[in-house]
């Protein structure tokens, strides 16, 4: 008789694993299942079950999530409003001899909020007063505390060469600068072909109307039109300086305004020193992250 040796057959286990469902090591211990430590520690974290209590999962490890809160930025305290940091800052740009035009608040970046605070004054200012204001302005914003643990990024500027016209300091402080004047719908326009929008330089203002200075350097001459007939106006940029007779008509530069057209801050020679370079090359805005 020929015996064959053939393998064992290897019974099948009286419990199968569905597909994506929860394995318990206890429930196959109690059907003959045995395990090595490592593949118990292994099992018992697939389970949900920390090496040191196995009871139940646990409370912090691994926490359950809702969906709804998924993906969610934490809670963070609302930014205040621009009326809000005006508010704030107006009395004391006052009482430093400069006049609040505008604050913006904008995103820099993911981490910090950019607060603008734009001043201006009848006399160019200096870096060490605009650095001093900003420094104060920063000391007020803390101690509102509206900003909360939020840094910002605090910004103190002049305004642009882009502001509009509006209020009659601005007016006031751009006598002698060529700007692009657009009347209102209907005006008639005393520029010479009758255009609505034109360029002029500005002169004398009073409360109701101002003086502007048309036919550039070849033929100028002084008209007079009311602010509420303007609609909008900015001042240009200047390249070359103006006609001596047209800068008269307009009864000169505002005081402690720079000449248009002319270089405004002092040249940077060779021999000059990092220290004073840096202090030119520098216009008059500061700004510093505020944590």
């Amino acid at each position: 008789m020929i015996s064959i040796d053939m393998p064992p057959v290897r019974a099948r286990r009286p419990w199968t694993r569905r597909r994506g469902a929860r394995v318990d090591r206890a429930e196959l211990e109690s059907i003959g299942w045995s395990f090595t430590l490592f593949q118990r520690v292994t099992l018992d974290l697939r389970c949900g079950i920390s090496p040191t209590c196995r009871s139940k999962p646990h409370p912090h490890r691994y926490r359950q999530l809702n969906p709804s809160q998924l993906n969610q930025e934490p809670p963070h305290m609302p930014l205040p409003t621009e009326e809000r940091v005006s508010q704030l800052v107006a009395g004391l740009v006052e009482r430093r001899g400069f006049d609040l035009e505008g604050v913006a608040i904008s995103a820099a970046g993911t981490a910090h909020t950019r607060v603008v605070v734009t001043v201006d004054s009848d006399e160019t200012a200096s870096l060490d007063a605009v650095a001093e204001l900003s420094s104060q302005i920063s000391e007020a914003l803390d101690e509102a505390g509206d900003f909360g643990d939020t840094p910002y990024l605090l910004e103190v500027t002049s305004p642009g060469i882009d502001r509009p016209l509006i209020e009659l300091r601005h007016w006031r402080r751009a006598r002698g600068r060529k700007v692009k004047v657009t009347l209102r719908p209907g005006v008639e326009s005393p520029e010479e072909k009758g255009k609505s929008r034109f360029e002029a330089r500005v002169g004398a203002a009073t409360d109701t109307e101002v003086a502007l200075v048309l036919g550039g350097k070849r033929k100028p001459h002084r008209v007079t039109v009311p602010l509420a007939d303007i609609e909008f106006a900015v001042v240009q940029v200047e390249f070359s300086p103006p006609g001596a007779a047209e800068l008269e008509l307009a009864g000169g530069v505002a005081p402690g305004r720079p000449q248009p057209g002319a270089q405004e801050g002092p040249e940077v020679t060779e021999e000059a020193t990092e220290a004073d370079a840096a202090e030119v090359a520098s216009d008059s805005s500061t700004e510093g992250i505020v944590e």
